[in-house]
């Protein structure tokens, strides 16, 4: 994935934060959020610092016959610090997309693991029939 250095969190994003890449049978979908729970960003009362905002990625790929998807997740963490908002980071997309790739690989290899376990044993050759005695 290619970041773009003319958008704040490096692809472009629609007004809730997300972001659908499509290439070659494969989807990765990006969403940026934070934890707030209103409509305006505002300090916790506790901490007094702003919420820290998530980054999350989810690669997946379609099976051949449209009736299996494989998935991969990942998650990356901006953190605002001495009280001033988190500000974007382009950065904080490409470890998303890295720790879901990883995951996919993960359970990619899990998944042909299980596979060739379950695969069905090769039927034995038969034995030849003894040759007549003279």
């Amino acid at each position: 994935m290619n970041i773009d250095p003319t958008q704040p969190w490096g692809l472009v994003i629609d007004y809730a934060g997300r972001a659908t890449v499509l290439e070659n049978g494969h989807t990765l979908s990006v969403r940026v959020f934070d934890n707030s729970l209103g409509y305006t960003l505002e300090r916790d009362p506790f901490t007094g610092q702003y919420p820290s905002v998530q980054v999350t990625a989810e690669f997946s790929k379609a099976g051949s016959n449209g009736d299996a998807t494989l998935r991969g997740y990942g998650l990356a963490v901006v953190e605002a610090k001495d009280g001033v908002p988190a500000v974007p980071d382009p950065t904080a997309v490409q470890r998303a997309v890295a720790a879901a790739l990883a995951d996919f690989e993960a359970r990619r290899s899990a998944y042909a693991e299980l596979c060739a376990t379950w695969a069905p044993a090769p039927e034995p050759e038969p034995t030849p029939e003894p040759a007549p005695a003279p």
